[in-house]
């Protein structure tokens, strides 16, 4: 074996003394017993939240948020201790939750969860102290107050600080945009969404783990992990009640819709997929049925192009930054709209879909574009863009 060196005997004798505390000579690692202490109480936790049983809750530390997540209805809720810093007769865990909404989630939503405990000296037996989200993570509904649950016939509204009307106003909206996605999205989905409502553009944006600033004049948005089916197993549309309270009817209703298409699409929404298409075929699935005409939808680009001003190329995903000018992020949004609308014109909406599908089926954005272009729409990037420009001129000059 190259590079293998030999050791003298007393040199092992003094690495297995150096080692003692963690590893046997025979090397065997002595585990830490806290660690599985914390996993069998939390395993505990988890089954009296999974029966709505208070009093078992109570037994494995404090009582304090049962009562603010016993309305959802939970399939599955599961703990993995993955480290535990024990000091004495205290320690704080490194946890990683797992949960599933009943009849919504096709697999579990994951979230980091830092959890201290203390143990009682005479007994030996360790207990929740307090379970708030990791350092990195975002909060989950029940962080922010207690939540009340609204059923819709295609959705599920999650809300806090909120009235009970106004959380079946979002159920209606949310209804309706589900059908009128499955109408124009001919791909597989569950045809059902969760939207979570909190108090403020605050809480929002500590849903999402993000400064406010980069929310504040951000309607909704949707979360969820890209890259096929299997990764896609748990949306949620996030709404900032701030900035969707200022819309008007319509424009509520095509944020909603617009964010349900992309709980449709995620499946086959990959890195491969530019910001232009996935959030363009988004509005347009959203302006679909509304009858609104480029100028009426697009008023930031209509202005651009009045002026002589025809961008040069399709919007780049640094258009679409959340810390963009309102200006600048509107146009990207606009530019990726008349995107899709041309090619839904031009070739038909089961090409635009067949498009969609191709782009995403590509392991990363090299070609990705090109490709599909030329493999389902017959065309090139170079030619896209030239339609694209001279379809604005046409539609918004």
């Amino acid at each position: 074996m190259a590079g293998r060196r030999r050791v003298s005997g007393s040199s092992v004798v003094a690495l297995c003394l150096l080692l003692v505390a963690l590893v046997a000579c025979g090397g065997r690692t002595t585990a830490d017993p806290a660690r599985a202490d914390v996993q069998r109480v939390l395993d505990r936790r988890a089954a009296a939240v999974l029966a709505h049983d208070a009093a078992a809750y109570a037994r494995t530390g404090t009582g304090t948020g049962f009562d603010r997540l016993s309305a959802l209805p939970l399939a599955a809720w599961s703990y993995r201790v993955r480290d535990v810093e024990r000091s004495g007769d205290t320690a704080t865990a490194d946890v990683e939750l797992r949960y599933r909404v009943d009849g919504y989630d096709r697999g579990p939503v994951a979230a980091g969860r830092t959890v201290r405990l203390s143990r009682d000296g005479t007994a030996g037996t360790w207990a929740v102290d307090s379970d708030r989200p990791a350092e990195e993570s975002g909060q989950q509904p029940w962080d922010q107050g207690a939540v009340e649950v609204v059923r819709g016939t295609h959705s599920l509204v999650l809300g806090v600080g909120q009235s009970t009307a106004l959380l079946r106003r979002f159920a209606g909206l949310a209804d309706r945009a589900v059908p009128a996605v499955s109408d124009a999205w001919d791909g597989d989905w569950s045809r059902r969404v969760v939207v979570v409502v909190p108090r403020s553009v605050e809480g929002m944006a500590g849903l999402l783990g993000s400064p406010v600033s980069s929310y504040r004049g951000i309607a909704a948005v949707t979360t969820g992990e890209t890259g096929g089916r299997e990764h896609a197993p748990a949306d949620r549309i996030i709404v900032n009640p701030d900035a969707y309270g200022l819309l008007g009817s319509l424009g509520k209703q095509v944020v909603l819709t617009h964010e349900t298409t992309h709980v449709a699409t995620r499946a086959d929404t990959t890195s491969a997929t530019p910001l232009w298409l996935s959030e363009g075929y988004a509005d347009w699935v959203g302006y679909r049925d509304t009858g609104r005409t480029p100028a009426q939808a697009a008023p930031e680009l209509a202005e651009t192009v009045a002026e002589g001003r025809v961008p040069a190329h399709l919007p780049t995903d640094e258009d679409f930054g959340f810390t963009a000018e309102a200006e600048q992020l509107a146009r990207a949004y606009e530019g990726g709209w008349l995107a899709c609308r041309m090619i839904a014109e031009q070739w038909g909406e089961d090409r635009l879909d067949a498009f969609y599908r191709a782009v995403g089926a590509h392991d990363d954005r090299t070609d990705a574009v090109e490709n599909a272009l030329h493999e389902v729409l017959g065309t090139t990037e170079e030619d896209l863009t030239t339609r694209w420009r001279e379809y604005l001129r046409a539609s918004l000059g």
